[in-house]
């Protein structure tokens, strides 16, 4: 029995979009979800309390940037990963392929690894398929992705191919080292690029591992949301039905939507924590730029439909004023507000999924939000 597993609960009668339930060793995770992201076992300018109280159930940290700072040897000596930060429900951490592949000119690929220098000090490393696996093994996530190569955007087909096959080798050498499969479960990702035929390629050689969960990596790397949605279309459902599927680095609301409606279960994304340090807000009436001269003596709050600590208690011109300051608290009430709402916003959808009115769901809330 793998530590991880996914339960189908219900699907929509009229499109992919499907209500699940992963249960790990620190606790069950309602799907479609999304998950906040820890990038450095914290959720900038969050408390994990206040994670957990706007009603997170899981939340994503990276191997990279841990593997550097602090070193997985002392978050192991902490008592792992959950211990270290304090957060006792469930944890996914990335393999850090994305980040050395985004290091460019910093980093050369091999069939080993990928060799690169530290963007902290520029001091040398080899992140390998085994490494990577050591490490995420030191630092105790529930669920671990493979260590794979993501191919940029735009990217020739030979490249693309070349960088698949590299990655299923990689995913049977993270598989054959993964030995605490008791407690963590290995997630495979797919790659491709955006040619659907390597797409459907990588799908079967990664599915012939039978793996507790599969991912779609690749995507949301520069490519035109059409092109996004078009290669979904067209392989989400390459990836086993009974098993967990999750779209990597995606966190708008319109992806959300558009991929909970091709079958994705599972979601990640800086994006919301980014733009709230930045003063900007995602509403149920659109986004927000804090930052606007009309805000200024607006005492209403960010959004009249919202329920969150910030909404509750605080007026756009107090968010003004502080972000106006440089304050840290406006990153702080920022960050609680859109991490929030896209919570509540996945939380309403399943419910619109358990009522068979996805569609009409998505319909309102898109008619209310406007322009993405």
């Amino acid at each position: 029995m793998p530590a991880v597993t996914y339960e189908l609960i219900k699907t929509d009668k009229r499109t992919r979009a499907r209500r699940g339930r992963v249960t790990t060793p620190h606790g069950v995770i309602e799907t479609p979800v999304f998950m906040p992201v820890g990038t450095a076992a914290t959720v900038k300018a969050m408390r994990t309390e206040e994670v957990k109280e706007l009603g997170a159930e899981i939340i994503l940290s990276n191997t990279y940037h841990l593997y550097l700072r602090p070193g997985h040897e002392i978050v192991k000596a902490a008592g792992g990963l959950h211990k270290f930060m304090n957060w006792d429900r469930p944890i996914l951490t990335d393999s850090g392929g994305f980040q050395v592949f985004s290091l460019g000119a910093m980093r050369k690929i091999r069939e080993e690894g990928v060799e690169f220098r530290s963007h902290i000090d520029g001091s040398k490393h080899m992140l390998s398929p085994e490494k990577s696996m050591e490490v995420q093994n030191a630092l105790g996530s529930d669920i671990i992705m493979a260590f794979d190569e993501c191919a940029p955007y735009p990217a020739d087909r030979k490249y693309v191919k070349d960088s698949l096959e590299r990655t299923t080798r990689w995913l049977k050498r993270c598989k054959e080292y993964h030995k605490n499969t008791e407690n963590q479960s290995l997630f495979g990702i797919m790659q491709g690029g955006m040619y659907v035929d390597l797409r459907k390629e990588s799908a079967k050689q990664i599915v012939d591992l039978d793996l507790p969960g599969y991912a779609i990596g690749g995507l949301s790397v520069g490519e035109p949301k059409e092109i996004m949605y078009e290669v979904m279309d067209e392989c989400v459902d390459e990836l086993p039905r009974e098993k967990a599927r999750y779209l990597m680095g995606v966190g708008s609301p319109d992806c959300l939507f558009e991929g909970v409606e091709r079958g994705i279960d599972m979601f990640d994304c800086v994006l919301p924590t980014r733009i709230a340090r930045h003063g900007m807000a995602m509403t149920s009436q659109g986004r927000i730029n804090i930052k606007n001269a009309k805000h200024e003596k607006d005492f209403s709050p960010l959004d009249p439909n919202c329920d969150c600590y910030t909404c509750r208690n605080y007026s756009r011109a107090y968010l003004r004023h502080l972000f106006k300051a440089d304050e840290i608290l406006s990153s702080m009430l920022m960050t609680n507000h859109n991490l929030h709402f896209l919570v509540k916003t996945m939380e309403n959808i399943r419910k619109s999924i358990e009522e068979d009115r996805f569609l009409e769901y998505k319909k309102e809330f898109y008619d209310a939000y406007g322009r993405f």
